[in-house]
């Protein structure tokens, strides 16, 4: 980052301000004083605005959240992860076991829904990955550090194992309906997760990367993605835009088909959903798009 033109934080990032673009302003005899927050000023009694005199003064303070540490950070990401793994594996054992009642639609909701939850109730400490390849994809895109992305996927891999460990150990035997394999030849597998992922990221990106989005439904946004992905890919390829999602069931069946497929065509997804984005976004008020962020990237609530 530049030292003399800081790039601005997305609102709701971990590190960024509490309440962005306001400033701390006094209009008067200069009798500031600093108060125990470092952030703010506090004035005498005499600086406050009295009408009657005839006297104005304007106060404002600019707060920052306490920086978050890396182990909450990646113990939200591997609960918000295990949330996921867990609802949409499960959904799709339960649809096996009742013969399809839960549907196409079912399993489509189920995984969207658990989306918006995670996101809404994580997105603001992690950033809600969720997903080696959002992660992977944003590191590329220089909003993550990639010094923090081997403990991310490592948190997303755990969690996914734990999940499927659990769903094996209540529905032991019938298993088979949480992994995902295809229906249909290998090519077409792989376009197929590519363009979902693609599609994934690209909504991604737009919210949680660009202030003018509406961020503040960054879950409803993505979920409603997954949604929509699930009801095109579900029946071919079981939607899996995850290599987590995944593996960690294919490891507990030890049922490895097409495994190359989930675990290239998301990651390869992302990075060009994220990359599209990026080249065709608006351009920031001053005209510059390749400014550098200055914090980790995450969904707003």
């Amino acid at each position: 980052m530049d030292t003399d033109q800081e790039a601005p934080s997305t609102p709701g990032t971990p590190g960024a301000p509490l309440f962005e673009g306001i400033r701390a302003e006094h209009h008067g005899n200069g009798n500031g004083k600093r108060s125990l927050l470092k952030n703010c000023i506090s004035f005498n009694a005499d600086d406050w605005t009295n009408e009657e005199r005839g006297l104005s003064s304007k106060v404002s303070c600019s707060l920052s959240p306490p920086p978050i540490s890396l182990a909450r950070k990646v113990g939200a990401e591997f609960i918000s992860t295990l949330m996921l793994i867990f609802a949409g594996t499960a959904t799709a054992i339960v649809n096996q076991k009742t013969q399809g009642t839960e549907t196409l639609i079912g399993l489509a909701a189920s995984t969207g829904l658990a989306v918006m939850i995670v996101i809404s109730s994580t997105g603001h400490i992690s950033g809600a990955h969720l997903n080696p390849a959002i992660t992977i994809a944003f590191a590329a895109l220089k909003h993550f550090p990639w010094k923090h992305v081997p403990v991310y996927i490592g948190a997303q891999m755990v969690a996914s194992l734990c999940a499927s460990f659990a769903l094996k150990w209540i529905f032991d035997p019938i298993m088979g309906g949480g992994v995902t394999v295809p229906s249909v030849g290998y090519e077409q597998a792989f376009a197929l997760e590519f363009i979902i992922s693609f599609n994934l990221m690209f909504v991604i990106t737009a919210v949680a990367t660009d202030t003018r989005a509406v961020g503040d439904l960054a879950g409803i946004a993505v979920g409603a993605t997954v949604m929509l992905n699930v009801l095109i890919a579900g029946e071919t390829t079981g939607a899996s835009m995850n290599p987590v999602r995944t593996l960690g069931p294919a490891i507990v069946t030890n049922n490895f088909k097409a495994i190359w497929v989930y675990l290239t065509a998301p990651i390869l997804g992302t990075l060009c959903g994220a990359g599209i984005y990026t080249a065709v976004k608006l351009p920031d008020e001053h005209g510059d798009v390749h400014r550098k962020p200055s914090a980790e990237r995450s969904f707003r609530r």
